[in-house]
Order: structure tokens, then sequence, then C-alpha cells
């Protein structure tokens, strides 16, 4: 099975290449193949031949240590990236305690906390967005799509995680957590796809307005989710007692996101402070964890997806003077 799906990725590679080097290719691709074979290294067919076949048509042939080293780059990025945003969130918000120590004392310092907390993740995922950057552009390149479900998937992973070691707090729990994580994926996916559509294009900047507000309206979608899930609409008729319900209403919902990241309504009438309080209880480490991967993610659909540079002609060597 593994034999022949290699097969067909090398014929796929094949097609993209110009005519008259398709045949001299293919034997070259089945002679590595062959040789793989024969040592029983099934998985590293695979990878030979995915690789080719994500190799854009008429890129210069590199060889095989070139492309594992592209391999594992690729899978380090991927993978680590996910759980290093949530490293930022615990360490933003283990520093951000200190605000919460010193409320005690001084009053504004309360006000400080949520803000401090957003801050702080909002610039320790630019810094990994950076480096991202970098080691993205010596990754393996494919299709937008692919690397928009590349960069989404091991992100589901990790939150998943993330989600479950959290679901004890509170009264929503893992199962009203879902929705709202599972909302931010599907429409993570196409903003990222969008942003690489666009930069394979050329247009970098566009990418990245496409990439971050698509993004943006994702984790506020979510964040609308998780609270309509957890906190009952405004009731229509009078509160019996005139006891402020435990009730969010739904008219501020555009400002969730906001709210969670700054605990602050932004000078508008609602979310009133119980209604922010009910809000931030209840919804308080999916919004700071989609503002982590966010810089992350748009980074490298955008990185991977830019036109590689164009190789500079080599200098003819001089002839040395008779």
């Amino acid at each position: 099975m593994v034999t022949r799906l290699a097969g067909v990725l090398l014929r796929a590679a094949a097609r993209r290449w110009p005519a008259e080097l398709r045949t001299e290719l293919i034997r070259e691709w089945d002679a590595e193949l062959h040789v793989l074979a024969g040592r029983g290294e099934r998985w590293r067919m695979l990878g030979f031949a995915a690789s080719l076949a994500a190799r854009r048509a008429g890129a210069p042939v590199v060889d095989r240590g070139v492309l594992h080293r592209r391999l594992w780059r690729t899978a380090g990025v991927l993978l680590l990236a996910p759980p290093a945003c949530a490293a930022i969130v615990v360490l933003a918000a283990l520093t951000s305690l200190a605000c919460a120590a010193l409320g005690a004392h001084v009053a504004w310092a309360t006000a400080l906390q949520m803000p401090f907390l957003s801050g702080l993740t909002a610039g320790a995922g630019a810094l990994l967005a950076l480096l991202v950057t970098r080691s993205a552009r010596r990754t393996v390149r494919t299709g937008p799509l692919a690397t928009a479900l590349g960069v989404v998937l091991p992100i589901g992973l990790t939150v998943t995680v993330v989600v479950a070691a959290f679901a004890g707090r509170g009264e929503q729990g893992l199962p009203g957590t879902v929705p709202g994580l599972l909302l931010w994926l599907a429409l993570l996916v196409p903003a990222l796809w969008g942003a690489g559509i666009l930069a394979r294009r050329g247009r970098t900047r566009l990418a990245w307005a496409v990439g971050v507000l698509g993004a943006l309206v994702a984790a506020d979608a979510a964040v609308v989710l998780a609270v309509v899930s957890a906190i009952p609409a405004v009731p229509v008729g009078p509160v019996a007692d005139g006891a402020p319900p435990d009730t969010v209403d739904r008219v501020s919902a555009p400002l969730w996101l906001l709210t969670c990241w700054t605990d602050s309504s932004l000078g508008l009438p609602r979310p009133t402070a119980w209604e922010r309080f009910l809000i931030t209880d209840r919804v308080l480490v999916e919004p700071v964890f989609y503002l982590a991967c966010t810089p992350y993610a748009v980074a490298y659909a955008v990185a991977a997806a830019r036109p590689a540079p164009a190789a500079e002609p080599m200098p003819e060597p001089v002839p040395a003077p008779a």
C-alpha cells in the first residue's frame, strides 16, 4: 500500500515538470524508491515521494538530506508552536497574578489585571510569530489549504489537552467549552487559507490583513457561542425581588471578545460591570489562548506560502590569463 501510494505521488510530481524531463526524473525517483524499499524503509519512501509532490514545478532538485531536514523542520514548527502558545498563556497568567496581589492594596491594580495578561500574551505571541516566520521559509512548501490544515490540526490537539486540564473549573466544564473551540478551529481554516492564497500571489500585506481579520472574526464568533451557551439572556419581564439575574444582554455580543481581553466595555453602556464579571468568569482561558495562537498561525500561513526568492545566477568563471 505504501509503495503504491508513493508511486502515485511520484507520477503526480512528474506531471508538473516539462515533458522532456519527466522520463529521466521518474527513472531516478523509481530507483530511489527501489533502494528504500529494499531496506524496508517504507516511511522514508512515503516522505520522499510526498516531498517531491509538494515541491513547486520547476524547482531545483535537492538532495535527500535537504528534504529530510525540511520535513523535520516542518513537523517541529507545526507540533511545537501550539504548546509554546499554551506555555505563553500560563506564564502570562502567573505574571498577571502580581496585579491581583497588588489589588489588595491599590484599587486600580485589579482593573489592570486582564489588560496586563492580554498585553503579555500578545507580545509573547508576536515574538513567537517572528521565530516561526524565519523557520517557515525553510519548511516544506505545500498548497494554502494543506498549510492551513497543517497549522490548525496541531492547535486543535493542543487546545483539547489544555481545555481538558481546565475542564473542572466553574459550571461550564468541558462539554460547554467544546462548541466554541470547534467553531474557532473551523473558521480559522478559511482565514488562513485565504491568507495563504494571497501570499502566494505576492500580496503579502493584504494576506496579513485577511489572516488577522479572519482570525479575529473566528475568535469573536467562538467567544459569542461560548457565552451564549453558558449564560442565559436577559429576561423580558421584571426580575423578582429586584435582584440582578445572572444573565447577559445579547446586544453587546460583538464586544465580548474585547471584554475578555480588556475587562472593559470600551465606554459603552453594555456589557455592564456585572455582565463583564459573568463573561470573564465563565469564558477566560479560551480567549487568551486564541490571542496567543493568532500571530503564529497567520505568520506561518503567510510565510510558508510566499514565493521563494529567485536564485541568483552564478557568476561565470573568469579564465586565468595565459
